[in-house]
């Protein structure tokens, strides 16, 4: 089980690397799932299913929603279709998709394993120890987490609303 977690460390590693060089921020996207989903793959090894399962589902599922979402706001129109076009050449799935070949190599050989235990040899950590974890001895960091959040949630929408006095001089302006 030592080669499948080293494996997908260096699949990581290397997905990183492609997120930080790629100047088209389609292909950094797609380098970057397949890097949580690398991560997701050592959790899994390392005995943590429930952790890697909310991986998979809030990392790499969020940040392809939030993406799709911001292109959608974009929305910059007929004249960008070609340059789409023109990013989503075959050739640039290359990469992505054989990183993503050796990941799901991975995980179909550590399904197939025994699971009495952790791939690594640790003991399997479940969602109620993760829950008594986080709110027993890192209550303290979980309580700060969440009022990090909160601060840019509150934040976020001050940026992000419109005054009522823009609202008036639009509407009496037209």
């Amino acid at each position: 089980m030592n080669a499948v977690f080293y494996l997908s460390a260096v699949v990581a590693v290397v997905a990183t690397l492609m997120v930080i060089t790629r100047l088209n921020a389609v292909h950094a996207l797609l380098y970057l799932i397949v890097s949580l989903l690398s991560v997701a793959v050592i959790f899994f090894v390392l005995g943590a299913p429930f952790v890697a399962a909310l991986e998979v589902i809030v990392y790499a599922g969020a940040i392809m929603v939030l993406f799709v979402f911001v292109i959608m706001m974009l929305n910059l129109g007929p004249q960008t279709v070609e340059r789409e076009r023109s990013w989503l050449l075959p050739s640039m799935w290359i990469g992505p998709t054989i990183l993503t070949l050796i990941l799901a190599g991975e995980l179909i050989y550590c399904v197939l394993q025994d699971r009495t235990h952790g791939l690594m040899g640790t003991s399997v950590v479940g969602p109620k120890q993760v829950g008594i974890t986080l709110f027993g001895p890192y209550l303290l960091g979980v309580e700060l987490a969440s009022m990090l959040l909160l601060a840019g949630l509150v934040g976020a929408y001050h940026l992000g609303r419109r005054d009522p006095e823009e609202k008036q001089d639009k509407g009496g302006n037209g």
